[in-house]
């Protein structure tokens, strides 16, 4: 709790109470009130409680410990690429993917004073990676903070009128600051793509389209990833997402995240996942969810 700026305590102390007197009805997010996690989880779950917490880590053990029945976690977005590790996260944390959601991202420039004071801006590094030539164009400085609507807070907090923060509208609303600039993300089409994380799949068939999201390792071998590759391709099977990244330190071996149209029980993707499989040291499915979006461009 007090890692949080104290503007923001009382705030998120009477959310954490509302979620623990129903924790069947709480979505963990990370942030604080007012963050793009929150906007997220109010979409999402309009009848749910959010329940804030500081860090990723500390969202996903509220789901693990029973504080919350399932966390809503960024994992990318649109200009400025991954948000959470969730490949690292998710794999350690017992719970699996059950559902998507896209949330356009608007922010906001939010402070005690005048536009014309404000030399610096605070806010989480995603925040000001999206908003990075808005800021330059207008020689404000750039300060990295935990998250968007905590850095709210802090302005509120230090009281100078030289800092700003970089925030979502409502949390202006929340923490009482002037708006002073909206809309200054560095592209109209800015959008973040959330995951559900629970402790199990839902007890029912998924209608509609499906996402599959995985995680794998190919052999040490020539071409691996390439034959790897090649079962989806010749079963139809479309792959939406690929991203490799290295565990350790010592570079030899590759792991790759990747999200697949269908389910693991369509013949033609259970063949493109035998396939994988062979060609790989291992695969570890994270979840089976209903699509929230299309992918296909035409």
């Amino acid at each position: 709790m007090n890692r949080y700026p104290a503007p923001a305590r009382p705030i998120v102390a009477a959310m954490i109470a509302a979620a623990a007197a129903e924790p069947e009805r709480s979505v963990a997010f990370q942030g604080a009130p007012g963050a793009n996690s929150h906007i997220a989880v109010n979409q999402a779950f309009p009848n749910g409680l959010p329940l804030p917490c500081f860090a990723f880590e500390d969202a996903i053990d509220a789901v693990r410990e029973g504080r919350a029945d399932c966390a809503m976690i960024p994992i990318e977005n649109s200009l400025h690429g991954r948000v959470a590790d969730i490949h690292f996260l998710l794999p350690e944390s017992g719970l699996v993917i059950t559902g998507e959601h896209f949330l356009p991202i608007r922010y906001a420039l939010m402070g005690l004073g005048d536009m014309t004071e404000v030399r610096e801006a605070v806010s989480h590094p995603q925040a000001l990676g999206q908003c990075r030539n808005w800021l330059r164009a207008r020689k404000i400085r750039p300060i990295a903070y935990d998250d968007t609507a905590g850095a709210a807070a802090l302005v509120v907090e230090g009281g100078d009128a030289k800092t700003a923060a970089i925030a979502p509208p409502l949390a202006a609303d929340i923490y009482g600051l002037k708006i002073l600039e909206q809309g200054i993300e560095d592209s109209d089409d800015n959008m973040t793509r959330f995951v559900i994380l629970a402790l199990m799949e839902p007890d029912r068939r998924i209608e509609g389209e499906v996402m599959t999201s995985l995680i794998f390792e190919v052999k040490n071998v020539p071409a691996a990833l390439y034959k790897a590759m090649g079962g989806f391709a010749t079963n139809g099977v479309n792959m939406t997402k690929l991203e490799s990244y290295q565990r350790g330190a010592s570079f030899a071996a590759t792991e790759f995240f990747a999200d697949v149209e269908g389910h693991p029980e369509n013949p033609a993707v259970a063949r493109a996942l035998e396939e994988l499989a062979f060609h790989s040291k291992w695969v570890r499915l994270l979840g089976s969810y209903p699509k929230a979006r299309g992918r296909t461009v035409s």
